[in-house]
């Protein structure tokens, strides 16, 4: 049962910055927030920025020290690096990778009251803008969300760093960022609280935060075929500058501001299964857009428009794109793991584990006679 509340809520990254190169100025943006600056890098990335740094740095008054992350972002991670920042002297951490790395960042930059600068790498997620950090187990079992009292002082995004990144990354964000306009209006509509300080009081979202949500939908329809062309021949031009944007900074004050509800409790169920964890969080949240369509009983013109789009744009609509088995065994297993999640609750009507099952065979059913017209 959702908590009917009065009291509404806005969180925001405090700024952002998109653009090609970027990144080679970041001394330049982040100097204003201290001049002792501790970075998080992705271990893909670590050996060519930290020689960056070392050049970007020389002549600069402020100083920077690097820590390479690898793996899942679990307490013990999160211990390493946090010796390593109470043995120095910092006063702005600053992350230079995917979700995971800025989620480790995140929760430094919060034990030790300092600035927080982010700097996404991929398009994969709405993770960057985010006062969220998602904690795993150390078998990789997602089993804790921390909330922090503020957002990332700055998010600076270069668009040509993430122009040069798979594609499949920027085609998993888009499916994470579909979710949210949908979620949202599950969230009006039960009066559901969103993410915003969620543990002092129940808030729900402002009409900002609907506004936002809306038109991060609003931009996928309009240019995410596009911009999935251009990121797969690494072109930058203005529709995928769009849905870099749409992806990060629309679709992370969306979610956090309007909530989450079926999309993200089908798709994070899905991880259950060892072959889950081969999909990525947008495309099995993808998948969870068109289960919540159709638990909300949306009408077959919204339904198409989006199973069109997920065709065209690479995103997974059916179990056969999702690498799992359709067994009995395998859908009761996401669908009583998605009843664990609190985002149900942001649904208007009710269902059981079968429901879920008949839910998630349907969106099946749709999807592969969509993909058998094309």
């Amino acid at each position: 049962m959702s908590r009917n509340t009065n009291y509404r809520a806005w969180g925001s990254v405090g700024h952002y910055l998109q653009g090609p190169g970027l990144l080679e100025e970041i001394e330049s943006y982040t100097s204003g927030f201290g001049t002792k600056h501790f970075y998080i890098i992705d271990v893909f990335f670590f050996d060519t920025w930290t020689q960056k740094l070392a050049e970007i740095y020389e002549n600069s008054k402020s100083t920077f020290q690097s820590a390479v992350f690898e793996g899942e972002v679990t307490r013990s991670k999160i211990r390493e690096f946090q010796e390593q920042a109470v043995g120095s002297d910092i006063d702005t951490v600053i992350a230079i990778g995917g979700g995971k790395s800025i989620d480790v960042a995140k929760v430094i930059a919060a034990n030790q009251e300092c600035s927080l600068v982010v700097c996404p790498t991929i398009a994969s997620t709405d993770a960057p803008t985010s006062a969220m950090s998602i904690l795993y187990s150390e078998e990789g079992k997602m089993n804790e969300i921390m909330l922090h009292k503020k957002n990332p002082d700055l998010v600076l995004v270069d668009s040509k760093m993430i122009a040069n990144a798979p594609v499949r990354f920027l085609v998993a964000g888009i499916g994470d960022a579909l979710s949210t306009y949908f979620e949202g209006l599950s969230n009006v509509q039960t009066q559901h609280e969103n993410y915003v300080w969620c543990d002092k009081k129940p808030f729900v979202s402002t009409l900002s935060g609907r506004a936002v949500a809306k038109e991060c939908f609003d931009t996928l329809m309009a240019d995410g075929i596009q911009a999935k062309l251009a990121c797969e021949r690494h072109i930058l031009v203005p529709a995928l500058e769009n849905i870099i944007e749409s992806n990060i900074l629309m679709s992370g004050l969306g979610f956090e501001n309007v909530g989450c509800s079926v999309a993200h409790a089908i798709g994070n169920a899905i991880t259950v299964l060892p072959e889950g964890e081969r999909m990525m969080h947008g495309e099995r949240v993808g998948f969870g857009v068109v289960c919540q369509m159709i638990a909300e009983h949306y009408n077959q013109e919204m339904i198409d428009q989006v199973l069109s789009f997920c065709v065209d744009v690479g995103l997974p609509v059916c179990f056969h794109d999702l690498q799992i088995e359709p067994s009995e065994g395998n859908l009761h297993l996401i669908a009583r793991e998605s009843l664990e999640a609190v985002s149900w609750q942001a649904c208007s009507r009710t269902y059981g584990e079968e429901d879920i099952v008949q839910i998630m065979r349907m969106a099946d059913a749709l999807g592969c006679s969509y993909l058998s017209k094309k």
